[in-house]
Parts: structure tokens; sequence; C-alpha cells
């Protein structure tokens, strides 16, 4: 019974065929049986002659209807002979039903033969299916998704995203397999279960918003990335970068990739490849620009009851027409004259009222012995000094920089690219914008744009250090507070301040932090042959570090009072690979 499966179509398919045969089996004897009769009536033909003719009639019978009524009884006999099948059929149907019923009336384990994504939970309790499938997939978001493109590689962590397997539904519905009110349903799920064909998959989720953000940021980094055009004001120029077509991460397939992989608990690949596809930067808009920069001229002044600074604005414009026409050149940066108109009176020269309160500071820690990393720290730091942002303004680290260049004066150092540390032009500037993030932070003021880098950083503790990429990741902050604020910077004897001075509110804030390491990712090994050393040697190129996932809070305190504690934010930190060469020499 259990190889058994003819569904009811076959069975009534087979019925008619045996009863046509039986039908054509019966006919054919009947005819014979007819012809029989004939030929005795043949030889019997003299005596009917003497008989006379009234007799003769009344005995004779068409040949027809001889047929006729003999198919008539046959095939009443067929229709009682297939009522008679088809009750059998049900008649054992029933039988197997109650059995089926009486072996599993007190099972109430998982029925045999049923698999949750494959992995076989026959007999198990809900509980212990639950534990044997949890086992699976939780060894899952354990491990790491790894992503590449050409040499570039790096990791998404499944817990960062928020992986989510519902194991709770899937074993729901695997101990209700058989338990239906309906015992017909139920015995053909313990039958189709015992055949192997009841396989219950395992809903999951992942949050698309905090994977997106991450495949940002990643895009940002990979070789060859597009780079929006941007510009800056320099001294008395408009400077505007025309920005470079390149490649982006296709969102939207990775992110399937993603989820089919975490899906399948059977998959054996070992890394996605990253889907890109080709993006131009957009075009310059001078129009545009010209209304983000332009400014009328403006004194700075003092009002009193409350006292409120109203800080000189140099007045800014150019020509538009002309910088069209320029614009038609085919150039890689743009420099557009400015129309500059100093202010009469400056905050300076009002006195220390505008600015009177220290309202927050921080300082990072770097090797002053290293030149060209020092060289870079000042430069940002003196482009930063002295820098108003008024209330209700936005203030860009990267507008305020400028492109980092060696004819801007800045020298190579170490950078992070392609998850190693290289020599790249500014390295080091990051140093000064995580030290503002955490100042502008204390200093009570919203942060719009800031992103974590991809290794933990040895100047800020992890969770409060804010990259920068010209043209690509910015440090943004808007200045919330009642009044206007100025940015005092410094770089000397291994040491960057950076401190926020304005005019005090009625309510200020002690602001502090607290990190929570939610997990640990171990670096991983990398081999590379050397023909430069002795075969049989090592050289140890990068130490490696172990990356994280953590998240940051912002706790607010107010005369000695916890007033709120607020998720900052949600950082992941690739692991470091430790890099060796291998000597083949």
């Amino acid at each position: 019974m259990g190889k058994t499966n003819l569904k009811w179509e076959e069975l009534e398919s087979k019925i008619e065929k045996a009863q046509k045969e039986l039908y054509e089996n019966q006919e054919i004897e009947e005819i014979e049986e007819v012809e029989e009769i004939e030929e005795k009536k043949s030889r019997k033909k003299t005596k009917k002659e003497k008989m006379p003719k009234e007799k003769v009639e009344e005995k004779k019978i068409p040949k027809a209807k001889i047929k006729k009524e003999k198919i008539n009884v046959y095939k009443s006999s067929n229709k009682v002979n297939l009522s008679i099948i088809i009750g059998l059929i049900l008649l054992i149907l029933a039988i197997f039903s109650i059995i089926f019923a009486l072996m599993n009336i007190d099972n109430n384990n998982i029925i045999s033969g049923v698999k949750i994504e494959g992995i076989d939970v026959s007999e198990l309790t809900r509980e212990q299916a639950k534990e044997k499938i949890n086992a699976v997939y939780e060894g899952k978001k354990q491990k790491d998704i790894v992503l590449k493109y050409g040499e570039y590689e790096t990791t998404i962590t499944p817990q960062l995203i928020d992986t989510n397997y519902d194991i709770d539904e899937a074993t729901k519905k695997a101990i209700s397999i058989g338990r239906d009110s309906n015992i017909v349903i139920n015995n053909y799920n313990i039958l189709f279960a015992k055949l192997g064909r009841k396989n219950i998959k395992v809903d999951m989720t992942i949050n698309e918003d905090e994977a997106k953000r991450i495949i940002e940021s990643i895009s940002n980094n990979l070789p060859g990335a597009v780079v929006e055009s941007d510009y800056y004001v320099e001294d008395d120029k408009l400077i505007i970068t025309k920005g470079n077509q390149g490649i982006k991460i296709d969102t939207e397939s990775l992110i399937k990739k993603i989820k089919d992989k975490l899906k399948n608990i059977n998959s054996k690949q070992e890394y996605i490849e990253i889907p890109v596809i080709n993006e131009t930067p957009e075009k310059i808009d001078i129009e545009k620009i010209h209304n983000e920069i332009y400014k009328e001229v403006q004194d700075a002044y003092l009002t009193q009851d409350p006292i409120t600074i109203h800080p000189e604005v140099e007045g800014i414009d150019f020509d538009i027409d002309e910088a069209k026409a320029l614009l038609n050149e085919d150039k890689e940066k743009y420099e557009i004259p400015l129309i500059i108109t100093k202010p009469e009176v400056t905050i300076s020269q009002i006195g220390s009222e505008a600015f009177p309160d220290l309202l927050a500071t921080y300082s990072t820690k770097y090797d002053g012995a290293n030149i060209n990393r020092a060289t870079n720290l000042e430069l940002a730091c003196e482009k930063i000094n002295d820098k108003v942002v008024l209330a209700g303004e936005t203030f860009s680290y990267n507008k305020t920089l400028g492109e980092r260049t060696i004819a801007a004066g800045y020298k190579e150092a170490k950078v992070y690219e392609n998850g190693e540390v290289v020599d790249g032009i500014g390295g080091g500037i990051c140093q000064v914008s995580s030290t503002l993030y955490n100042s502008v932070l204390m200093a009570n003021m919203e942060v719009t744009e800031r992103r974590n880098h991809q290794f933990v950083t040895s100047y800020t503790p992890e969770g409060r250090d804010a990259t920068v990429v010209y043209g690509m990741t910015d440090l943004k902050f808007k200045n919330t507070r009642k009044y206007a604020i100025k940015i005092k910077a410094t770089c000397s004897n291994g040491i960057v301040t950076i401190s926020i001075y304005g005019i005090k509110e009625d309510n200020e804030y002690a602001v502090s932090f607290s990190t929570e390491i939610l997990s640990t990712i171990p670096y991983t090994v990398k081999y590379i042959n050397d023909s430069s050393l002795a075969k049989g040697t090592e050289k140890v190129k990068q130490v490696g570090a172990n990356g994280m996932i953590t998240e940051t809070y912002i706790i607010k305190t107010l005369n000695g009072t916890v007033v709120s504690k607020e998720l900052l934010s949600k950082d992941t930190y690739s692991a470091m690979q430790r890099i060796i060469l291998r000597g083949t020499k």
C-alpha cells in the first residue's frame, strides 16, 4: 500500500478499459451463440415446414432483438460490476484511513517523512525540531558573506542586516500535518509525507534599508567607482571638478543575490560577485551652483535682549554666462573667477561677545614624526579654523577643504584602499573630520551625513569616527542651536584639537557616549608569492586586525540627570587581512 499512488482519474480509466474489454468479449460470445442457434434452426427446417405457417411465425424471433436484449443484459451487469468495484475501492480507502488515524491517534510528534528545507524532522517534537533547524540557521547567520569585484573583497555580516528566519512558523506547519479536522485531508498529507513529498519552506527577511546603506558605503570603496561632479571656493575662485564616469553597485541585484544565498542552506558558493552598472556623473548645473554660493555682502552686528550675533557675510557672485562658456571646454577642473565684496565690519571687530562660550572641545593624537601626515592634518585644520556656521546653516567638510591634490599642498600618507593600508594623497584628513564629528556631537548639533571607516581607526573609539572621500563621502552637520557657532581647529605637538564656540542656551546638555560591540569579525590570512624573498622565508606585509559590529549611543544629561539615550549609529568594521609575503626566489 505504501507504493500505491494511483490517482482517481487513473483508476477510473483502468475500470472503463476493463469494462470495455469485458463488453466486447461478451458481444462476441453472444454473436457466436446466435449463430449456433441459427444452425440448429437450419437442421430442424424440415420439421418446421411441416408445421402450420401460423405456428412457425409464432416461434420465429428476430436476430436483432435477441442481440439487443442480450447487450442490455450485459450493460446492466457491467454497471453493477463498476458500482461494486468503486464500492470496494472506497471501502479499502476507508479501512486505510482508519488504520492511518489509529496509527497517529496518540502521536504528538511530527509525522514520519516531514522535512523542513530538506532537513528531516520525522518523529521529533516541535521543540526538538526548532532546536535542530535553529542550529543550522544560527550557523549560517554567524558566517560572513564575502563580496568580490576583481581584486577588491569585502564582507557583509548577516547579523548586521537583521537576518531573521521564521523557524516558529515552519515548525508550526510541520507539527500540524496530519492533524486537520478532515480525516481525508489528514490521511492524504500523511501518505504524501511518507512518500517524501512534504518539504516545508522557512521564510526569511532582512533589513533592506540597512543593507542598502552598507552597499552604498561599499560602492564608494570600489576601484573605478563613479566620482560625482563637485565644487568648492578657494580664495577668489570657484573650483568645479568635472567628476569621472565609473561603476556603481547594482543594489537591487546584489540584495537579491544576498537573500538567495542566505535562504539556501546548502549553498556551496564561496563568495558573491558584486554586480555593477556603469554610471555617468550628473551634469554640472551652473545655475544651481550660483544659487547655492551667491551671497549679499553684510556687516557683522549684535542685537541685545537676548543677545544675537549677526556675523559678517562676504558678498559672492560670478558671471553665469562666462561660466557656461568655460564649461563648454573639455577639462577635468574649471576655475571661475569670483566677484568678492568684503564687509566693512567683521565679528573680530565686535570683540569676544560674539562667541563668548566654549560649547564643546575634543582632541585626538597623531604621530608628529610622520611629516607628510602631519602636513595634511595642519592643512585641514587651517581650512576649517574660524569658520562660522549660522543658526540653521549646514556645514560641509568637503566643500570647506576642497579637492585634496598635490597642488593644494597635500602630501602622500597612509590611507585605506581595497582592504589594505597604502599611500594616498591627503592621508590623515579623516582624523580631522573624526575629531570635528565628536566636537559637533558634544555641542548638541545635528550631524546630517557621516560614514564610518572600513576598518577600526586608532585615533577615535569605534563608532565615533567619520571618513571622507572627495566627490563621494562627506561629513555634514547642521547648526541646530539658537545662535551662530565658530569652529576653532589647531594641530601641533601630536594633538589635533577642535573646539566649538558660541552662546550657551538655557538648557545645555552634557553629552557622553556608550558603544556596544555586538560581535567580532576574525581576520583572515592572505599569502602572496614574492620573488624578491628567498624561498622558504616569509615576511609580514600587514599585521591584520579583527573587525566588529558596533552600536553607539549618545547620552544627554541635564543637571546630573540622564534625559535621553538614543542610538547614534550602527557600524560595521571589516576585518583587516593579515598579509604575508611568501618567498619564491
